[in-house]
């Protein structure tokens, strides 16, 4: 799943923390539901997309094409997009996005176990959870290891696509590894992103789109983390 880092939409204010603590508390809250939600919606659509037959049916044919690259289509209109679109229209478009990736990734049902996908969801939790603990708690400034990490990102997507054709197993171990440590610390970088981007008394409208875009942020840092540790965690069928 593609997480096209920098995000031209968040600027920071410098003056995140002058607000109410509580207004940032809403802020923050707001950003892990629409997270949350569009994690639980790609989960429940995986789910239907295998046991109802419709991505066995897709399989091999050119409709797959469509639910492999439309998610990826609507990543880059949130990101680029969003200062000319309605909060709601960036709200469906973000459950869209979220449904769309739950059938691309129907897929993992067949080739691992249950068990071992929910042992892995539940790892990737608690990684997640950890890093995203560090970057909002943290004094560290994080923005020091973003040119480290968008190269590494970069990597880790040339690195799938070369794969796309070699089919190593090696490289296949190496990506799942690069992707690991690359969204580790992305999710820290992106949650500190976030706090910072948040200013006391703008516009409601404004700061909706702000959550949205943030939840889209941390939904691709799980989401790639998760898929990056089944890859060398999971237990193939």
């Amino acid at each position: 799943m593609a997480n096209p880092n920098p995000y031209p939409y968040f600027r920071s204010s410098g003056v995140a923390r002058a607000g109410s603590e509580a207004d940032l508390r809403r802020y923050l809250i707001r950003v892990y539901n629409y997270m949350a939600g569009g994690l639980v919606l790609t989960g429940v659509t995986a789910l239907l997309g295998l046991t109802s037959g419709f991505y066995a049916s897709m399989i091999g044919t050119p409709w797959r094409w469509v639910v492999y690259l439309a998610p990826l289509a609507l990543v880059f209109l949130l990101s680029y997009r969003i200062q000319r679109m309605s909060l709601a229209a960036a709200q469906v478009t973000f459950w869209v996005y979220a449904a769309l990736v739950g059938l691309s990734l129907s897929g993992i049902f067949v080739l691992y176990t249950g068990e071992s996908i929910a042992r892995v969801f539940f790892v990737s939790g608690a990684m997640f959870a950890a890093m995203s603990v560090y970057g909002s708690t943290t004094g560290t400034d994080l923005s020091r290891f973003r040119s480290f990490l968008y190269m590494g990102l970069f990597g880790f997507f040339i690195a799938i696509v070369v794969n796309m054709f070699l089919r190593s197993t090696a490289l296949q171990m190496t990506i799942s590894v690069m992707g690991v440590i690359v969204f580790t610390g992305l999710t820290a970088y992106d949650t500190q992103r976030i706090r910072s981007m948040y200013v006391y008394g703008e516009d409601g409208t404004v700061t909706g789109k702000k959550s949205v875009l943030g939840a889209l942020m941390l939904y691709l840092d799980f989401l790639n983390l998760f898929l990056s540790l089944l890859g060398l965690m999971g237990n193939r069928r």
